[in-house]
């Protein structure tokens, strides 16, 4: 089946107005794709729910596709956001960085299920590129961030780069697959399982002992640098899918909007 396109027209001049439309039809998206799953949830079905005309949603977006990136993409901003409020100022190790990340991820059933590829709730968007939640976190960046750590001596000097990459990854992604498919008794609260993966991660890759401050401080200002490094770029990925180009006008207008 050939994805749903029209030509898309001139969205409304009000900014504040046109934004505050697009988050009404990206909140009926998410609310209709997780009870139904992308696969059958239709611009229809959208348009309907929002209280629009059908016409209307291609004149934010020309695709299906592009809406669910949209809306895929907001929900990573919302994500990371959050990450870093619970971070605030420090002190904020990888530990604290696992335990925010894996918390929200699973509080976020779009982004776990992006997260993850769910098939039954994205459908054939997990076979096309996304942007996914924790995928891209522990990307290039990543790995960057976890050089300074490991310069500042505050990772395990034995293993390779590529070998805390791999312990980490292994830990996030499989504590979430696999904590569903436990029996109920062995399935602890979401906030129980974000701590476990936190520990865990931190436990196997971080040095052993409390850091010096000097560290500590090098170590808060190179997680929080990071966080802060990529919400700003999710932000600027969500503006191009909301239709904005520059940055100041996007945040005032995302202010008013919502």
């Amino acid at each position: 089946m050939k994805p749903e396109t029209r030509r898309a027209g001139r969205p409304p001049q009000n900014a504040s107005h046109r934004l505050a439309r697009a988050h009404r039809i990206l909140d009926t998206a998410a609310d209709l794709v997780l009870r139904w799953g992308y696969d059958k949830t239709t611009v229809e079905d959208i348009a309907r729910r929002a209280g629009v005309a059908k016409g209307t949603i291609y004149l934010h977006w020309k695709t299906r596709e592009e809406l669910f990136a949209a809306l895929v993409r907001r929900e990573r901003v919302e994500m990371v956001t959050e990450v870093r409020r619970r971070l605030g100022d420090g002190p904020a190790t990888l530990r604290d960085l696992l335990r925010s990340l894996a918390s929200e991820v699973l509080g976020r059933p779009l982004m776990r299920a992006s997260v993850l590829g769910d098939s039954e709730v994205l459908g054939r968007l997990t076979r096309q590129k996304r942007d996914g939640a924790a995928g891209a976190e522990l990307g290039g960046d990543f790995q960057a961030y976890l050089a300074t750590l490991r310069s500042h001596g505050a990772l395990r000097s034995d293993l390779s780069p590529a070998e805390h990459v791999t312990i980490l990854v292994s830990v996030l992604y499989g504590s979430l697959l696999v904590s569903p498919r436990m029996p109920a008794g062995y399935r602890p609260p979401d906030e129980r399982l974000a701590e476990l993966i936190a520990d865990a991660g931190g436990s196997a890759t971080e040095v052993a002992g409390p850091l010096p401050a000097d560290v500590t401080r090098a170590v808060t200002r190179a997680t929080l640098e990071y966080v802060d490094a990529i919400l700003e770029a999710a932000r600027r990925k969500l503006r191009v899918s909301l239709g904005f180009r520059e940055n100041e006008e996007f945040e005032e207008n995302e202010e008013n909007a919502r």
